[in-house]
């Protein structure tokens, strides 16, 4: 026995040194086939002396029964989307917004990292072991899908060293082009439908609840970012890449640190030639700036950080024909032309339908049934037609006219002055319906899994659903008799219906499909407690939350006016759907209970705070209830000034701002 015990470490000690030498060092030391032997010697090992197996021994990444379901988890601090930039040009436009941003801190350098077409995830160790592993979600609330990342073979499932303090890594989940490709010919083969393309493909193994088919699928990672550590502070990203690499986390080998924007623009153009040679699809690159103080001086706009960008290459574009022009209704009921087209690839995908946007978009481009036309992806996200090919055009072709009437209902459409775009002026048009119980469903929504495109046809066609309400009536009696749906998806999909009740406030805002309000603006309003808080809100209430703009409190204000939506949130409340916001949603955060300096105040922090990172000292504000802003003005309460504090804390006295020094600001931080 004890002799085996050793054989079973010295196994694990060299399967981990093989595992970091092929994926975190990029210099593999032995064959597949040899380091598959060591991996079977193990597996035979421990199934023999089942008393050897530790969690993080490499047998353990595919093991155990599937899932029901994957747990919610939020996330300490957001994963948060970066803003775009298309060439060299916007680059700069970046870069000297930037600079602006740091008033006259000192000219940051820069981190640029390929922009890998993949998921985000955070993975978490405890006392040295993979304790966690949450995609992205929402940015602030993911799902729990460790059991899938342990699958994963460029994740360790032990850091490195001995390493037992605390790390939450960040980074992108991917499929290989060359695991994708032995995929499809591989369905293609046994008659299953292909995947469109890597991104999707990972997406679906990430999700599995069999964690033995994700490991088919051998996803690979690239760690881009260290969210939280438990050791000493970094003073740069830099530094980030050195520690997770001597942790045994993989980074991109193309990861470079450039000193000037020019140097930038030049890695930017580099990248764009090789990237068709690549085993991983990216869409451009991530700029960040690299010294860490000089973010928290740069800080965020409402939706973005200042000190960061993804520059993006062209969009890729295909030629093909238009067979079809038609006319979508959705959730508003907006009337969107689109283009069905002759199947084409394009960015890895295959495409069929293009938008066409309006029928102003229709008219200046003239695009007609039978034209050739040149598509691309805007953003490489949504396929969309650039312009028509006259000389290819056929003969006999016809101008495209919008309709008068819903193609759906027959309603009058009407186009009001000032909008580009015709509305269905009939609220209980079956179009838009079938898109609002979509639309609710959805993932940003009430998550209700199971309730796809073919089953909301049905039970609107059977009347057994008429607006977003009604799912919260249905029996299993009338499920059971729709096509498809066997007792037991039945029960599932009541299920799932029934836990959606307990969803935060913010997902049920989104999930109303209010006009204006996003995932990130419903997190806002659920701030205000409830949504009897909110419907009975004035504009100017709704205004003074921090980031909403009279558009999307007008838009608030207009749709609980109509009283069709004030009875079906009634409905909603009455069915037990949860209509008021839970402590983490509220503002201030949950622990704020006495006075402090901050409470009730705008605060602005400008220059360095001696070993407190800057995003640390905005939570600790908002937790203490205060709101932390940009830039000083006469609204401004309280500046809390560091070291070279700059024109900020010079315009702070002018105005006569109440000034706290970073020692007595470093105190309230420890306190």
């Amino acid at each position: 026995m004890e002799q085996a015990r050793k054989r079973a470490d010295a196994l694990r000690l060299e399967i981990e040194t093989h595992r970091r030498a092929y994926y975190v060092d990029n210099d593999p030391q032995v064959s597949d086939a040899e380091y598959d032997e060591l991996e079977r010697e193990l597996v035979d090992l421990e199934r023999r002396y089942p008393e050897l197996v530790t969690p993080d021994s490499p047998t353990q990444r595919v093991g155990g029964e599937p899932a029901e379901g994957f747990e919610p988890y939020t996330h300490a601090s957001p994963l948060l989307s970066l803003d775009n930039a298309y060439g060299a040009d916007e680059l700069r436009e970046w870069d000297a917004r930037l600079r602006r941003a740091l008033d006259d801190a000192p000219a940051p350098s820069y981190m640029v990292e390929p922009k890998v077409d993949g998921l985000s995830i955070a993975i978490h160790f405890e006392d040295g072991r993979l304790r966690r592993g949450v995609t992205r979600g929402d940015g602030l609330v993911g799902e729990d899908v460790t059991s899938n990342v342990r699958t994963i073979r460029s994740i360790p499932l032990r850091l490195a060293a001995g390493e037992t303090r605390a790390l939450e890594a960040r980074g992108e989940v991917y499929l290989p082009r060359s695991v994708f490709e032995r995929l499809n010919e591989k369905r293609a083969a046994e008659g299953e439908p292909l995947f469109a393309n890597p991104r999707n493909a990972a997406a679906g193994a990430l999700r599995m609840l069999d964690p033995r088919i994700t490991a088919e699928r051998r996803l690979d990672c690239f760690f881009y970012d260290v969210a939280a550590w438990g050791g000493d502070p970094r003073a740069t990203h830099e530094q980030n890449f050195e520690l997770l690499h001597r942790l045994g986390l993989r980074t991109n080998p193309l990861n470079r640190l450039c000193g000037t924007i020019d140097e930038v623009i030049d890695a930017f153009e580099e990248l764009g030639r090789r990237r068709d040679m690549l085993d991983y699809e990216i869409d451009g690159l991530v700029v960040k700036v690299n010294e860490l103080p000089l973010r928290g001086i740069a800080g965020a706009t409402s939706k973005f950080p200042r000190w960061a960008v993804a520059v993006k290459y062209p969009a890729q574009q295909a030629t093909t024909t238009v067979r079809k022009i038609l006319v979508q209704v959705g959730r508003t009921g907006k009337l969107t032309p689109v283009a069905e087209l002759e199947p084409v690839q394009l960015a890895g995908t295959t495409v069929s339908r293009a938008t066409l946007h309006n029928e102003d978009e229709v008219e200046r481009k003239d695009v007609r049934v039978g034209d050739t036309v040149l598509i691309e992806k805007a953003g490489e996200i949504i396929p969309q037609v650039v312009k028509t090919v006259p000389t290819k055009r056929p003969e006999g072709t016809r101008k495209f006219k919008m309709p008068a009437r819903c193609p759906v209902c027959g309603s009058a459409a009407i186009r009001e002055e000032g909008e580009a775009a015709r509305y269905c002026s009939n609220v209980a048009c079956p179009a838009q319906q079938k898109e609002k119980l979509l639309h609710f469903a959805g993932r940003g929504g009430m998550d209700i899994q199971g309730l796809g495109e073919a089953l909301v046809d049905q039970l609107l066609d059977q009347g057994l659903v008429k607006d977003v309400s009604g799912l919260y009536d249905l029996e299993r009696e009338a499920l059971e008799g729709l096509e498809r749906m066997a007792a037991k998806s039945a029960a599932n999909l009541l299920d799932e219906i029934e836990r959606s009740k307990q969803r935060p406030l913010r997902r049920l805002l989104f999930g109303l499909g209010i006009r204006h309000v996003g995932e990130r603006a419903a997190g806002l309003l659920a701030r205000l407690g409830s949504i009897e808080a909110l419907a009975g809100a004035e504009p100017e209430e709704l205004e003074a939350l921090d980031e909403i703009g009279p558009k999307t409190a007008a838009a608030v204000g207009q749709f609980f006016e109509q009283p069709a939506n004030r009875e079906l949130v009634d409905r909603l409340a009455a069915a037990g759907v949860r209509t008021e916001a839970s402590e983490e949603e509220l503002a201030p955060a949950p622990g704020a209970v006495e006075p402090s300096p901050f409470t009730g105040k705008t605060v602005v922090l400008t220059g360095t705070l001696p070993g407190i990172p800057r995003s640390a000292a905005k939570a600790r504000i908002e937790y203490l209830g205060g709101k932390v802003s940009g830039s000083v003005s006469k609204k401004t309460d309280l500046v809390v000034a560091g070291e070279a504090a700059g024109s900020k804390r010079t315009k702070a006295e002018a105005l006569g701002v109440t000034i706290m020094e970073a020692e007595e600001f470093a105190a309230w931080m420890k306190s």
